[in-house]
Formats: C-alpha cells, structure tokens, sequence
C-alpha cells in the first residue's frame, strides 16, 4: 500500500487536531504554493531560508497583509511540527509579520438603526444578534437551536474564538422573530426527515457518544442553508449553515442603502455592541466577558474609540 500524499497527510492532521474547514483549506493553500514557489521541491528538502524566501515573496512581490503572511507562516510550522515531524532549528530568526494597529470602525446607535432596519428576513436576526449579543459572524451562523434561551433570555456561544464558551445576552426585540423564524426552520427540517435526510454535522465525537443526534430539532443550525449540500470531510448530503459570504455583503448593502459613510463590515456591528455599552456606562469587565477575549488590552481598544472624535477632548478652536 503507497504512502498518503503530503497534501492528504495535512488534511488527515488538521481533521485530527480539530482545526475548522476553513483553516484547513487555507493551511492546504499555503503548503501548494510554498512548494510550487520553490519549483515543486519536497518540503522535507527545505528549512528555514526556503521559508523565510516564501515570506519575503508575499511581503514584497504578492503585497500581501500582515494577516496573509502570519497564516501563511502558521501553515508552514503546521506542516514541519505536526505533518512531518521536523524540528526547526532556527524558527525564532524567522519574524512574524507586524499586522497594523488600528482603531476599529463603530457606526453611532442611529447608523446602526438605519443599517438593522435596512436588513431583511434571516439577515435582519443575524445583524441584530451581531450587534444586540455581540456575536462575531460565525458565532452566528453556528448556533444551534439548544444555544437560544427564550426563558433566560440569553445566548450560548459553544466553543468560541479560543474554544471558549460564553454567555451573552439575547435581545428582547429579536425574541418573537426569532420564534417565528424557528418554526419556519422546524417545518424545513421535518420536510428533510421525510425526505430520508435531516442530519447535521456534530462538532468532535458527538456522533458516536449520541446516536441519533444528528437528526434531533435541538441540534439544528438556527440559520440553515436553503439548500441541501454534500459534506466535504464526511461524504453525507446534508444542510449546512448559511454561507458567511451571503451575509456580509447584505451588511453592505444595507449600509450603502442607509448612506453610511464608513467601511461596513459584519464586525463593525459587534464593535459598536462594544462601544455602546462602554458609553452607557458598563464596567470594562463586563463587555471583555460578553466579548469573549482573553486579554483585557483586547478590549481596551474600544476605550480609545470613545476618546475620538472630539468626544474625549476639546478642540483648541473652541476655547
């Protein structure tokens, strides 16, 4: 029996190590250019210059962002620490790029409100949880009908950014569209059960240690895709979540449509979540928990927010 290909090997590893879809395909990405870049050499021939060679063509003839160059570098030491078992002897000579400082982009409550109100139908609750529960877009789109407390009125975010889980607050003016939009997914999902199909993707082991659970309603994504589609790692026809690409560009249209002059992005919404709350006087504490972020310096950035633009300080001019 042959030996895996390298690509299958890196793809068997990140399954292993639990690494999502989409690290997995972008780590994939990286390695094939790498070595194509290098005229189709065996990683196993190369070290630390042809790596640091790779870095310095992005940087400098591809032009790529900072972040482009740190995943790039990631997939690297995946490949040589994880994949083929090799040591780098002089990994810390090897810099990760610098990505910039910036202050984040946060809409005012009216330019939010114009923003919401020109969402529609699934996207309408998604941006409202983006902003009234501070959820990241794939916190989301990952939420399972057992994550929604309508009793407590709040929001469980399963394994987050960091695996962590969280508890966030679930807005009062979203929970009777949200209702409504549930029995509408129900209905979908018993249609799908007719149908012979009606599973869903389990994160980890679950599938063996609860049978049956992929078809449970409480297990259902609460933003399934419209349409049935083949699971790339298993094989099985199933419904996936919505599509992260469908929402961000509906966040922008809204945006265009409400006239509001910034960059809109879907995490623009969970900064304003950040800010407003920091400007309706709660603790820093409080929204470093409701955030999710591990180091309260992340946090401190929506600090610096609320010290711009005139609000901190007093012009010169009109003293």
């Amino acid at each position: 029996m042959s030996a895996p290909k390298l690509l299958d090997q890196v793809r068997t590893v990140a399954r292993l190590k639990h690494l999502s879809l989409k690290t997995e395909k972008a780590y994939v990405q990286h390695i094939k250019r790498f070595i194509f870049f290098h005229g189709k050499r065996h990683p196993r021939e190369m070290r630390e210059e042809e790596i640091r060679g790779y870095l310095s063509h992005l940087a400098v003839e591809r032009n790529v962002a900072a972040s482009t160059q740190n995943v790039a570098l990631a997939a690297l030491l995946f490949l040589y620490r994880d994949v083929l078992k090799i040591k780098l002897e002089r990994i810390e000579d090897i810099e990760r790029a610098r990505r910039p400082s910036r202050v984040p982009v946060v809409f005012t409550k009216q330019e939010v409100n114009q923003i919401i109100k020109n969402l529609s139908g699934v996207y309408f609750l998604i941006g409202g949880l983006m902003y009234g529960s501070g959820l990241r877009l794939m916190e989301c789109l990952r939420l399972r009908v057992k994550d929604i407390d309508f009793s407590y009125n709040q929001v469980w975010v399963r394994h987050g950014k960091g695996a962590k889980d969280r508890v966030t607050p679930l807005p009062a003016t979203l929970k009777e569209p949200l209702r409504k939009h549930l029995l509408r997914v129900k209905l979908r999902h018993q249609q799908d059960l007719q149908e012979g199909f009606g599973s869903v993707a389990l994160p980890y082991a679950l599938e063996r240690k609860l049978p049956n659970a992929e078809k449970q309603w409480i297990w259902q994504y609460v933003f399934p895709a419209p349409k049935r589609a083949v699971d790339p790692r298993s094989g099985i026809e199933r419904r996936h979540h919505l599509h992260d690409s469908a929402i961000q560009k509906a966040v922008q249209r809204a945006a265009r449509t409400s006239r509001v002059p910034k960059r809109a992005t879907c995490h623009s919404l969970r900064h304003s979540f950040a800010t407003h709350l920091l400007q309706d006087g709660y603790d820093i504490r409080t929204v470093q928990e409701l955030l999710g972020h591990k180091d309260i310096r992340t946090t401190m950035v929506y600090t610096h927010v609320l010290n711009r633009g005139g609000r901190g300080v007093r012009s010169p001019l009109d003293q």
